[in-house]
């Protein structure tokens, strides 16, 4: 497998204005048709302790407080994406994360209205995604299955 069908898994949080606007599906939706497959999904209501460890990075910046207001104000669902990079492929598809500055076409750019209020999350790296993922998924909690083309030898 060469270096651009490397298959990664990354962390994806659809936020609290996302589901408060409904806009969950869509979101989802917009992952699938891209080909990206779902491998563990819940939602869940992210408390301030999980909302602290994973914006650790952000501690001491002048967004911080309101940033972990906003990630535990209400529900948010969070998943697994698994894919050829995925990592990156999410995060084309997430836009800028200032919606201003996002390209047409892309979920912050089609549905946010502000940096603070954008909609999603994803992984920035295979390190980060790995420990994003652990804070929110036990391992057996991720499912990863085969796509049906791949369960058959076409050779």
């Amino acid at each position: 497998m060469s270096g651009l069908d490397q298959v990664e898994r990354t962390l994806v949080i659809i936020k609290p204005d996302a589901i408060q606007r409904r806009l969950a599906g869509e979101i989802i939706r917009r992952f699938e048709r891209r080909g990206l497959r779902m491998i563990a999904m819940k939602m869940i209501q992210i408390d301030v302790p999980l909302a602290e460890r994973h914006y650790a990075e952000h501690k001491g910046k002048p967004f911080y407080d309101a940033l972990i207001r906003f990630i535990t104000a209400s529900a948010s669902v969070v998943m697994v994406l698994e894919g050829p990079q995925a990592i990156s492929m999410v995060r084309r598809m997430m836009g800028a994360t200032n919606p201003a500055d996002a390209e047409p076409g892309t979920i912050r750019a089609d549905y946010a209205m502000q940096t603070t209020f954008n909609l999603v999350h994803g992984s920035d790296g295979p390190e980060t995604a790995e420990r994003e993922m652990a804070l929110f998924f036990a391992p057996q909690e991720i499912i990863s299955q085969p796509r049906p083309t791949e369960r058959f030898d076409f050779v």
